[in-house]
């Protein structure tokens, strides 16, 4: 079954009120918006599909994990501001285009994107000035040389996406997790909490960025993950991220090829093997882009418009990213049914454009304390977004590398 075509019954605008996203979707001082297409329909039939395949996570609701992290932080919708604040939608010479600043050195690659110095601190102004007298096209084109996260917004046509296989429960596999911030992390929980040993990799120089955003949605990712840190520098570190990957049932990354050369690994040698690899990218891993979830959702067609004026704002908190980990989870736990290993090639910009539609968006309106989905023969309330409560901390980072390794006899670096 193509998780294209993952079954998606149920109320398209019911479920969007449920998620939380609605919520986060809008200007803050203009009514909430409902986004296009079935992305919250798609979250919760992808969970049922890995429930059903792994045994485990049945009681999860995939509508609701689409608006978790800013539940736990308090996050609120801010228009063409992402819910965030580090991506903007921002008016082009032809359109519009979203542009990510995410990263502590992002403001010197968007001055190397515009020609000019930019303030660290603030540098929209300059890039929306930029932005004015240019074609999304070469924004894109700048964006890609640099390794900037910016795209023009487009209605991309989705390709099939990658079809799961013989699906199988994951109790007791070994999961070796190198991704970071939120797709990834988030398909490496489920895999976890379906029974899954789940070992996160980071390096001296790159631990994930996402042990400096909110404590609570890091441990909510990341409570009873194992974790390593090993140097692909050094020759004996090099060494033993090749026999931990090795080792693995499941490898989860989400790093352009190249980058995965640099560490010493090789996809193709370990699904040959009969590793079940999962990549994670922007736009798919032949493509050079980068991107992160605002700007990713943005720029494939998810986002909604004001009323009257149709100015585009953002839809929810960074969706691409909590759609592209249900995505790769349900792909992670299935494999051929020879047991022959598979790459799982992951594009978060196609995840999303596979979830819109050409449907009429309902209307919403504002009665007494709440916000309610004009759904025709009924009004649906719009609930706010929702978090679980972590179960316990995360490790901290290299907390377990001396007994993970001892664990499954690789030499200590």
């Amino acid at each position: 079954m193509s998780s294209s075509t993952v079954p998606v019954a149920g109320s398209p605008a019911a479920d969007w009120a449920a998620s939380g996203v609605v919520a986060l979707t809008g200007r803050p001082d203009g009514p909430v918006l409902v986004p296009p297409g079935r992305a919250a329909t798609r979250a919760r039939a992808l969970i049922a599909a890995f429930a059903a395949g792994t045994g485990r996570a049945a009681a999860l609701d995939g509508a609701q994990l689409l608006g978790e992290r800013a539940a736990l932080t308090g996050m609120r919708r801010r228009g063409a501001v992402s819910v965030g604040g580090r991506c903007r939608l921002l008016p082009t010479a032809d359109g519009w285009a979203a542009v990510s600043c995410a990263r502590p050195d992002d403001h010197l690659l968007l001055g190397a994107l515009i020609g000019d110095d930019l303030d660290a601190g603030n540098p929209w102004p300059a890039i929306t000035e930029w932005a004015l007298t240019h074609r999304g096209a070469e924004l894109a084109e700048r964006a890609e040389l640099l390794g900037v996260a910016a795209a023009p917004v487009r209605s991309i046509e989705p390709a099939p996406l990658p079809a799961p296989v013989t699906p199988r429960p994951v109790d007791g596999l070994l999961v070796v997790d190198f991704s970071a911030l939120w797709a990834g992390p988030l398909c490496a929980h489920l895999l976890g909490l379906a029974g899954a040993r789940v070992i996160k990799v980071e390096t001296p120089d790159r631990p994930d960025g996402a042990r400096r955003g909110d404590p609570a949605f890091y441990a909510l990712l990341h409570h009873g993950h194992e974790s390593v840190v090993l140097d692909p520098t050094d020759p004996a570190g090099r060494s033993a991220l090749t026999s931990l990957v090795e080792a693995a049932d499941i490898v989860i990354e989400a790093s352009r090829p190249r980058a995965l050369a640099g560490f010493g690994l090789d996809a193709e040698a370990a699904v040959e093997r009969g590793t079940v690899w999962v990549s994670i990218t922007a736009a798919g891993r032949g493509s050079p882009r980068i991107g992160f979830g605002d700007d990713v959702a943005a720029a494939a067609g998810l986002i909604a418009h004001e009323p009257g004026s149709g100015t585009p704002v953002f839809v929810g908190d960074a969706i691409a990213d909590p759609l592209t980990g249900l995505t790769a989870a349900t792909l992670a736990m299935s494999t051929p049914a020879d047991g022959r290993g598979v790459l799982w090639d992951v594009s978060m910009t196609e995840v999303v454009a596979a979830t819109l539609t050409a449907d009429a968006v309902p209307p919403t309106f504002r009665r007494g304390d709440g916000w309610f989905i004009d759904a025709g023969a009924e009004a649906i309330r719009v609930a706010g977004p929702s978090a679980r409560t972590p179960a316990g901390p995360a490790a901290d980072s290299g907390a377990d590398t001396a007994r993970v390794l001892a664990s499954l006899r690789i030499p200590a670096p």
